[in-house]
């Protein structure tokens, strides 16, 4: 039975950044399925005071709802913090996919945005340049590419 309510849940979506589930966003923490129809999710905000995670939630009643359950209980985890190394590898090729840079692995989390390298999702040049810490979301910041000169969102790196 867990193994339905994860398969359900697989097929929700990040109301923010559409083509990303929950799944590969890495914000389901735990399912318990109490019985036939009761079911416990617990997921962690991408960050504190998200305002995406209420819709999250009420998606992620929805899904199981029409899957047949009639109790759900979703329950917030904070701690650890969410993070964005749990983005799924498949997660990172959509986004890129969809012209946003992934966080860049390997670099310090707590580098200055103005001081890493982020490869274009467009062309793969990584002769790009911040032009604001803040992006179209929270979680974003703007960059530039200067080799085929396209703006893209880059998804900063959350600790």
């Amino acid at each position: 039975m867990k193994g339905k309510v994860y398969k359900i849940l697989a097929a929700v979506k990040d109301p923010e950044i559409p083509v990303l589930t929950l799944e590969d966003l890495g914000v389901i923490r735990d399912v318990n399925v109490l019985n036939d129809d009761e079911v416990e999710v617990k997921i962690t905000p991408t960050y504190t005071g998200c305002p995406a995670t209420d819709v999250m939630e009420e998606e992620i009643r929805l899904a199981l709802f029409v899957a047949g359950f009639s109790k759900i209980r979703i329950t917030q985890v904070i701690s650890p913090a969410w993070t964005t190394d749990w983005l799924s590898q498949k997660g990172r090729e959509k986004l890129i996919e969809y012209g946003i840079a992934p966080p860049v692995e390997g670099q310090a989390k707590t580098a200055l945005l103005e001081d890493i390298s982020v490869p274009c999702p467009r062309c793969g040049s990584e002769d790009t340049k911040m032009i604001s810490a803040f992006g179209s979301t929270a979680c974003k910041a703007l960059f530039q590419c200067q080799s085929c000169r396209e703006p893209f969102d880059y998804f900063k790196c959350h600790a």
